[in-house]
């Protein structure tokens, strides 16, 4: 079973995300700031990382840059995402080594699960 963690600091989203994840059979962990997402992916080693950019104690490019660092989510999928739709951000993220970049009114929430599941299978 393929594990998530979903690094946001808005509790709906999370609910959102994570209900209908974990329906179609996947572990979903989430933590609600940057330091703690750390954390969470150091204990629980997900097999992919959403990211918000913008989190309390580190943000979403703070923690991205530290796990790019680490062996182990060198090459893991980390997806970002925002409200904004914001082309610096875009390419910072995308020279920081992220998978994908999101600009969360562009997709639905199926739409974004499905991207989600693009990076790593079916359950």
């Amino acid at each position: 079973m393929a594990k998530i963690l979903f690094v946001e600091d808005d509790p709906l989203i999370i609910k959102i995300y994570s209900t209908r994840l974990k329906a179609d059979g996947y572990e979903v962990f989430s933590a609600e700031n940057g330091e703690e997402g750390l954390k969470v992916a150091q204990e629980l080693h997900p097999d992919l990382v959403v990211l918000d950019v913008m989190m309390p104690r580190l943000d979403g490019f703070a923690v991205l840059e530290r796990l790019r660092k680490t062996d182990e989510f060198a090459k893991k999928p980390i997806i970002m995402y925002s409200n904004l739709n914001n082309e610096e951000e875009m390419a910072r993220a995308q020279q920081m080594g992220v998978t994908e970049f999101i600009v969360k009114a562009n997709l639905s929430p199926t739409q974004f699960i499905e991207k989600i599941k693009q990076y790593i299978g079916s359950s």
